[in-house]
């Protein structure tokens, strides 16, 4: 289905001569195919509100209340700007990244993706609320993919999507019993 790769762009399967890597040695670069970099490219471009080149606290601050996050804490953002070794530009970004996918579960990242929107730690987000957010941001999902994302996994009655089960389902391939 369409909808999983984009919950899951480092397992993407593309052509085959996008899926080339970037050769040289052990630079960040070659940890990643070029279809990927770009997708991270993208990602930094979309968080560089100022467009300075680097993401700092302003910068997220600005990504979260985009994603309809506005009260982020100082201290979160801090805390997130000092898990860089210094100014993260494109370079440190991409360092940031491979370090942190380097050997984790695709089922947590595709979890941690959906935490975001939900900060209560529920387990579930109100369908449309996902909805609008995968119409809206990013690589956008067009009416056709988000019927067939809610085909293969309709809301509860209470119009909750369980991302948890979901996340089972798109690593696993089967609901948990």
């Amino acid at each position: 289905m369409v909808w999983n790769r984009r919950f899951c762009p480092m397992n993407e399967q593309a052509p085959k001569k996008a899926k080339k890597k970037v050769e040289g040695g052990s630079n960040v670069f070659s940890m990643f195919e070029q279809t990927q970099i770009q997708e991270f490219k993208e990602a930094f471009t979309i968080m560089d509100q100022n467009r300075d080149g680097f993401i700092d606290k302003a910068d997220l601050r600005d990504t979260f209340a985009a994603l309809g996050r506005l009260n982020v804490k100082n201290e979160e953002l801090e805390d997130m700007v000092k898990e860089a070794p210094g100014p993260i530009n494109f370079t440190v970004f991409l360092t940031m990244f491979g370090e942190k996918l380097k050997g984790t579960d695709p089922e947590e990242t595709i979890l941690n993706a959906f935490k975001i929107f939900d900060p209560e730690g529920k387990g579930h987000i109100k369908a449309d609320y996902i909805k609008e957010m995968l119409m809206t941001q990013a690589d956008r999902f067009s009416q056709e993919e988000i019927n067939q994302m809610f085909a293969a996994f309709p809301p509860d009655v209470s119009g909750n999507l369980d991302y948890k089960n979901l996340c089972y389902v798109i690593t696993h391939g089967e609901e948990k019993d």
